[in-house]
């Protein structure tokens, strides 16, 4: 009986498997480039641990069940417990800070869509130990550097923001319920006018504080540039907003003001209602964005800076960004940027006759060792056909081996670009030792 894949899963058969590959092995370099040490963790794990992160309501999106020991686990929906987890154990012999890269296979039972589907992979970049901006900095000319490596460079953008700020912002417009304002905030691009309102209103926001909110909405539009950044902060300085919006206006100036200097201010921008939902974030917090196209975040991350806590670690500053694989494919994609696959094969060997293609094998096997990409028939077809399937491999030339190359004790080389032949002595075809 046929079979087909379960909803919410894909298949990456050839090319695209060694295209995605292409994409990590890029963001691999700039994550070691960066001073970033590789951590992986197990794919299941304890379901408390996911509990203790996030809640009970994390049962809805887990792949959790009972093992053969009776234990509740769970096929992992995130690497950053697995990460709190390790650095708890090891937090009195590792040296600060910690710059973690993780590459992982994750599993959501969420709805899926195009960008969402229940098995994915995600890179995270996390810095511990470190309690200033500058650890959201690195974050974040990491990720862009990634980014840009992957084939993403000009078509994104990342918006800035701080819970503790909006936290105020939310105070002085006279919101009762902060979760409830949050949750206006973040929906807001996504909802009519009437309807944002409406959202304010339930957190507790009146027709003043309605006022003033659009209107501070209203003058950052789209997004603050970088270099606009601290400008348009002087809005919230006199009068100061309530504790702790101070503290989290400093800290955006000096992330901004060190964004630019790093060049990175076109692609980072300040954007008061991006919150993010997970309740663990402290301050600064992140999304990333398509420059074209609809508002939804492509991923994101931010300071968590009390999670090592509640792994039973020491009290610890933390800070990460997850870049997940679904959403880049689709903005590679729609900007004709994904990557062709698996690399141009640098020889294709073909056996003139079939007598000849143990010769051709041979021949492939001492490239191969020599560290040269090569490949040879392994149908008995044509020698047409062979030279057909090597333009297809996209190999830069054909070693061809035969009966009149074999008399005179050459091999017959011919450039599959130009079309091009001359003939090699056996001592010539293979690079100097």
């Amino acid at each position: 009986m046929p079979f087909s894949t379960l909803r919410g899963f894909r298949d990456y058969p050839p090319p695209d498997a060694a295209a995605r590959a292409e994409l990590w092995r890029r963001m691999r370099q700039v994550a070691h480039r960066c001073g970033f040490q590789e951590l992986e963790t197990p794919s299941v794990e304890s379901l408390d641990m996911f509990r203790v992160k996030s809640g009970g309501d994390i049962e809805e999106q887990v792949w959790a069940f009972d093992d053969k020991g009776g234990r509740e686990v769970a096929l992992i929906p995130e690497t950053t417990p697995g990460l709190a987890r390790v650095f708890a154990e090891r937090a009195k012999s590792e040296p600060l800070p910690v710059k973690w890269v993780t590459f992982s296979k994750l599993w959501r039972y969420e709805e899926p869509q195009a960008g969402r589907t229940r098995e994915f992979s995600q890179v995270n970049f996390d810095i511990l130990g470190v309690p200033g901006i500058e650890a959201d900095v690195e974050v974040l000319a990491t990720s862009a550097l990634a980014l840009d490596e992957a084939g993403a460079q000009g078509l994104y953008a990342f918006r800035v923001n701080d819970r503790q700020l909006a936290e105020a912002i939310g105070l002085a417009a006279g919101a009762r319920d902060l979760l409830l304002f949050f949750h206006a905030l973040d929906r807001r691009s996504k909802v009519t006018e009437r309807e944002f309102v409406a959202d304010l209103q339930r957190s507790g926001v009146g027709p003043e504080g309605v006022a003033a909110l659009s209107e501070t909405l209203s003058a950052a539009g789209s997004g603050v540039p970088a270099a606009d950044a601290t400008a348009f902060f002087s809005r919230w300085t006199e009068p100061p907003l309530p504790t702790p919006g101070p503290d989290g206006l400093a800290r955006l100036r000096a992330l901004f003001t060190r964004i630019e200097k790093l060049g990175l201010g076109d692609r980072v921008i300040f954007d008061p209602t991006v919150v993010r939902g997970l309740a663990y974030y402290t301050s600064t917090v992140f999304e990333c964005y398509a420059k074209k196209g609809d508002s939804r975040a492509l991923f994101g991350g931010g300071r968590y800076d009390h999670l090592i806590e509640l792994f039973g670690g020491p009290p610890t500053p933390a800070c990460g960004l997850a870049i997940g694989d679904q959403t880049l494919e689709l903005l590679l994609r729609s900007a004709g940027r994904w990557p062709e696959g698996e690399p141009a094969l640098d020889t294709y060997v073909i056996a003139a006759t079939p007598e000849f293609a143990s010769e051709a094998a041979v021949w492939v096997q001492r490239l191969r060792v020599a560290g040269i990409g090569a490949d040879s028939d392994l149908m008995g077809r044509s020698m047409s056909r062979q030279l057909r399937e090597a333009a297809r491999r996209r190999a830069r030339r054909a070693l061809i081996v035969g009966p009149q190359e074999s008399a005179r004790g050459v091999v017959l080389e011919r450039d599959l670009t130009s079309g091009a032949q001359r003939e090699l002595r056996p001592d010539e075809v293979l690079p100097p030792a």
